[in-house]
């Protein structure tokens, strides 16, 4: 089990899929860096032009979208909780909770890097609240706050 403080440096796609149950074609992560304990961590999801968004989202001009960069935020989040409470989350699993003050800042296009920087704002019990910024080469592309849940399953 990790304590709360500790750092981890990443979180590779084994241990993403360990982390939550969400997969392809709905997996927004590739890998997780800079755990700080529970308050920080940086997913990293690099965005290719073969993706199944792109056929419809948008036919000749592909922009990733805004909704799936909320997910990413959100899955980021859940892998950091789930990540913490290591051994104690056996058994368990992570659901979104909730989503506020979402703005959209500028597209994101096949190629792009997009990193999402989620910082803990509370906790309670076993809920989690995160704000959340996702770049692409260091601008703010969309930010949100979201809340996640670990439930028995």
């Amino acid at each position: 089990m990790n304590e709360i403080g500790s750092t981890v440096e990443t979180v590779d796609i084994a241990g993403i899929l360990r982390s939550i149950p969400h997969r392809y074609p709905f997996l927004m992560i590739d890998r997780v860096i800079g755990i700080r304990g529970d308050d920080f961590a940086i997913g990293i999801k690099n965005v290719t032009a073969n993706e199944p968004q792109f056929e419809g989202h948008f036919p000749g001009n592909p922009i990733f979208p805004g909704v799936l960069l909320i997910e990413g935020m959100a899955q980021t989040a859940g892998v950091i909780c789930m990540h913490v409470l290591g051994r104690q989350a056996h058994g368990s699993a992570v659901y979104f909770l909730t989503i506020d003050k979402a703005k959209f800042r500028k597209p994101v296009f096949p190629g792009d890097t997009v990193e999402y920087h989620m910082t803990k704002t509370a906790r309670r019990k076993n809920m989690w609240w995160y704000r959340g910024e996702a770049r692409v080469a260091g601008q703010i592309v969309a930010e949100a706050e979201v809340g996640a849940i670990i439930n028995s399953i």
